[in-house]
């Protein structure tokens, strides 16, 4: 059974599935892979276009990575390549980020077949770490280079995750909006704010104040009692999002408020 209000990033019946059939059957899916995102009533329906950038700010553990995570799973179940970059945390941890993630959404919305659909998307992930005081962009390229030069893995859509917004971080977003608008390659950060940082914005980190032409759109998450809020910053038609959305607290899955 569903649980209420959760947002269905995919749903169909389930099929009894010949093995003659499987091939045909995970080539066209047949599960619905709306953004979940779409809610929220953003101007390009991937929350940000081509060579643009987008942001997720929040305090320390209220749930940066587990949305982006969301939007990489939603990417990755329309076949579109997903690079992560964690500059925190070890491959592995971010690989059950995913799985977990992934068992959660199938086990809500009773998605058929999760073994096999999780097994099909897979190879459209692939998981960096960085430690943070040896990343760059140029690092980053020249990495992404050989997997390309490889023909092993050609992103689309990029996370950048424990990025330190802070005083000097210009010249590397700037390095890393002209990377991503020569390749097209959407990208989304998460920025970490203290709970009591605020001002205008309401993000707290000055630089990323002073870069905010830089995002097409920057979500901000509070927790409101028990509840994630996801807060619009940037980005949507008219300033308000026409759905409210939060993230459970438990399981951290999207859900209209």
């Amino acid at each position: 059974m569903k649980s209420k209000g959760l947002l269905p990033l995919f749903s169909g019946a389930a099929k009894v599935v010949f093995l003659k059939e499987w091939r045909e059957t995970m080539t066209s899916p047949d599960w619905d892979v709306t953004s979940p995102l779409s809610r929220l009533g953003l101007e390009d329906a991937d929350g940000i276009p081509e060579g643009g950038f987008g942001a997720v700010a929040a305090p320390a553990g209220v749930g940066k990575t587990a949305l982006l995570v969301q939007l990489a799973l939603h990417a990755m179940l329309k076949d579109e390549p997903v690079l992560h970059v964690s500059l925190q945390d070890p491959v592995q941890k971010i690989g059950l980020w995913y799985r977990e993630l992934f068992q959660n959404l199938a086990g809500h919305e009773g998605l058929p077949r999760a073994g096999q659909v999780w097994e099909r998307i897979l190879p459209n992930r692939f998981i960096m770490s960085f430690q943070v005081e040896g990343f760059s962009v140029p690092r980053l390229e020249e990495r992404i280079s050989d997997l390309t030069a490889q023909n092993i893995f050609h992103p689309r859509l990029m996370i950048v995750d424990g990025l330190r917004f802070q005083p000097g971080i210009a010249p590397t977003l700037k390095d890393l909006k002209r990377y991503a608008e020569k390749q097209g390659l959407r990208v989304w950060f998460t920025v970490h704010v203290h709970r009591q940082d605020g001002d205008a914005h309401g993000l707290g980190p000055a630089a990323l104040n002073a870069l905010l032409e830089m995002f097409a759109v920057i979500l901000k998450l509070d927790t409101v009692g028990d509840e994630i809020k996801i807060r619009v910053e940037k980005g949507f038609p008219g300033g308000e999002a026409p759905t409210a959305l939060s993230l459970d607290p438990t399981s951290l899955l999207l859900r209209a408020s």
